[in-house]
């Protein structure tokens, strides 16, 4: 959608003169010179195998065969890093910022802010990771750890994890990944579930999480710490010893040279149990091969044109995360360096960064950069907010140069000069060296998409996986610059749509086959851990012996074989009166206003209209308040029903410029005056809404909504 702008008629078609005289000459050599993004965007990039409606669709490049390995021979995670290792021997892989200082800041709300002054970024080589790795895994075996037996990581993200996790790969250790965020009761279950004697994690984890639960976890004998020492020791239960990461490491450097690893994996050895978020209950973990891992990356690292030595990946996302974890393996084996870096720390203005010091995206310069949909609707909103701020001159400048590029990329051309002097700064609230935007975890929405194409001068892939699928499903090809759509599938893997009669989807609609979403492929996992019953629910296999994957989403495909996300199964309600409703729907519809941070729809069976939980934009709400003369503090405005009356009007302007139905247009909400954060429980790692921590989160005001009270 374009920006307005107030600029003089006479003055605007003078403009417009300049810019299309500058269009036509630049437009020439271009032509020449260089193939049409557009043309690129335009070729078939998947065909179904047959004629059938129920065919799976695959990428034009694997039409005779699924890829399932990166390089010959390397069919576990141990080879591939042997490999990587061997090729790029002394080149920079891992980096940490030192940090030089830390001091509390009171805010003038009277909070204290820890704040950092960070150094520059010291670097491991191929041959120091895998050096610590070698020795962190023989002294975990002096510990007792056997192969094919679990270990627990609940760690943030950061050089040690990669580095214990390598060590796991190496020795053939199962490796429990456990987000750093869970609450204690969904920690407790995936350590007793995976009956886990052993723990790596770092002090802060240990002294906020694990110190209260470790008494819940019988088994539990080993407590490995990557950032030293915590400073109390009496406090664990008999029988729990605290180690160090260099402690264990010095442990495997001593021993004997001959003691390797026990047994060397197999292709089918479990890498990773992965406990997902836990968005739709108690988090289950998903078990993933060796060669199911080595699948995903294989077909993610084919979507990345000229992957290699020169590229930066900043690394920040949860570890346990299968996004992350895949993004950093595909760099690990390409020979890029993947330097370390927080949501806190990420950019100059980010929340731990000392005023007039950098942010990490700053040092690093990085190349790629993975993120989900939720920060990058935040740095929307935030440039957006800034550009309203703009003198009158600046903010209609931007604006052209904006509407201009839009037009621009539709025609699948660039706009250097645009990039050089107008988005110049924009970009560089991310190191200004991003050529590439992976975008994952959630939907992302059409406006969020474009402007990330036209500020940070990069194309925007956005994919679709699930923890189940490695992660691995679509990615949007580098040049094709459409929106609403997650590309085609990859090399690794086949999607099929399957008829959902419930919901009206069926893989023969016209003009485009729709249904619930089925993957098959290598990177297809083995099932759930320790539930065989789910594992049989979601997980099948065909004729041919090929697993596949029930997704419960639902998606259609353009004619050029692109597939586009446009329900899920557990989002879409009854109402009373019979008709369907998609939450997510109505959530994508009004999530980009700038009054709105975040949105949870809700409805159910026995009522005839959708309620909805708001958490405002404090700067945008305190000033709709102002033009409509309400005082107040951010609590009783939130707490306010003339607020929630104005607010409500907003978001019914908007969902009907976004052509909802009536029936989909929320009709009374609850405006929330805290955010929403992984640490709240309220949402995943990912900001995935945790639909029923929010249900009865907010129960009261259901109920008050729905006129029980």
């Amino acid at each position: 959608m374009k920006l307005k702008h107030t600029i003089n008629p006479i003055l605007l078609y003078f403009i417009q003169f300049i810019i299309s005289l500058y269009t036509v000459l630049t437009y020439i050599p271009y032509y020449f010179l260089s193939e049409s993004r557009q043309e690129k965007s335009n070729r078939t990039k998947a065909k179904p195998v047959n004629s059938t409606p129920d065919s799976a669709y695959r990428s034009v490049n694997s039409l005779d065969g699924l890829a399932s390995v990166l390089y010959p021979g390397c069919d576990t995670l141990d080879k591939v890093f042997m490999h990587a290792k061997n090729k790029f021997k002394d080149k920079r892989l891992l980096g940490t910022r030192e940090i030089l200082n830390e001091e509390d800041e009171v805010q003038p709300n009277g909070k204290v802010f820890k704040k950092v002054i960070l150094g520059s970024y010291n670097w491991l080589s191929y041959e120091d990771v895998f050096v610590r790795a070698f020795n962190f895994g023989n002294g975990l075996q002096m510990l007792g750890q056997k192969p094919k037996t679990n270990i627990a990581i609940f760690c943030e993200t950061r050089a040690e994890w990669m580095v214990a996790a390598q060590a796991c790969f190496m020795y053939n250790f199962q490796l429990v990944t456990l987000y750093a965020t869970l609450g204690g009761p969904a920690i407790v279950h995936g350590l007793n579930e995976t009956e886990v004697t052993n723990i790596i994690t770092s002090k802060e984890l240990l002294q906020t999480k694990l110190k209260d639960i470790v008494s819940l976890v019988p088994r539990l004998r080993h407590i490995i710490t990557v950032d030293g020492k915590p400073t109390t020791w009496s406090e664990f239960p008999k029988g729990v010893i605290v180690h160090t990461m260099a402690a264990v490491q010095a442990l495997g450097a001593k021993a004997s040279v001959e003691n390797k690893p026990l047994s060397k994996p197999a292709p089918s050895d479990i890498a990773v149990i992965m406990y997902t978020s836990g968005s739709t209950g108690i988090p289950k973990g998903v078990m993933i091969s060796h060669s199911n891992i080595i699948a995903g990356i294989t077909g993610m690292a084919e979507r990345i044109p000229e992957l290699g030595e020169k590229d930066v990946y900043i690394g920040y996302l949860p570890l346990a995360h299968v996004l992350e974890l895949s993004a950093e393996l595909v760099c690990l084996s390409h020979g890029c360096r993947i330097g370390y870096s927080s949501p806190q720390t990420l950019a100059d203005q980010s929340s731990k960064i000392k005023k007039g010091s950098k942010g990490d995206t700053s040092m690093l310069k990085p190349t790629l950069m993975a993120a989900v949909p939720e920060i990058m609707d935040r740095i929307y909103k935030n440039v957006m907010n800034k550009v309203n701020e703009m003198s009158s001159f600046q903010r209609n400048l931007f604006i052209l140069a904006y509407n201009y590029k839009m037009e621009q990329i539709s025609k699948g051309h660039s706009t250097p000069l645009c990039d050089s002097f107008i988005f110049r700064k924009v970009r560089g609230l991310l190191g200004g060296n991003i050529r590439l935007l992976l975008c994952g975890g959630a939907p992302l929405s059409a406006t969020t998409q474009r402007f990330m194409n036209i500020c940070f001068c990069c194309p925007v892939g956005q994919g679709y996986g699930l923890t189940e699928s490695c992660g691995a499903g679509t990615i949007t090809e580098v040049w094709d610059y459409n929106t609403g759509r997650v590309g085609a599938p990859l090399v690794c893997c086949e999607i099929k749509l399957k008829n959902w009669e419930e919901g009206g989807y069926f893989n023969t609609d016209k003009p485009h086959p729709r249904g619930e979403i089925l993957i098959g492929g290598q990177n297809v996992t083995m099932g759930y851990y320790k539930n065989e019953a789910k594992t049989k629910a979601d997980f099948f296999e065909d004729e041919n012996g090929q697993r596949w994957l029930c997704t419960g989403d639902i998606g259609e495909f353009d004619p050029d074989g692109c597939l586009k996300i446009i329900d899920r199964k557990k989002d879409l309600v009854k109402l009373q009166a019979g008709e369907y409703v998609s939450l997510g729907k109505v959530e994508a519809a009004l999530k980009n206003l700038p009054l709105i941070d975040n949105i949870c729809a809700y409805a159910n069976s026995y009522h005839s209209y959708v309620i909805g939980f708001v958490v405002p934009n404090q700067k945008e709400l305190t000033e709709l308040a102002r033009k409509k003369g309400l005082t107040g503090t951010w609590e009783e405005l939130c707490n306010s029903s003339e607020m929630e009356n104005e607010v409500l009007k907003v978001l019914s302007e908007a969902a009907i410029s976004a052509s909802l139905e009536k029936f989909e247009i929320p009709v009374k909400i609850r405006l929330s005056p805290e955010p929403w954060t992984p640490e709240t429980g309220l949402v995943t790692d990912a900001f995935k809404l945790k639909r029923k921590e929010l249900k009865t989160h907010y129960q009261a005001d259901i109920e008050r909504m729905y006129g029980r009270k």
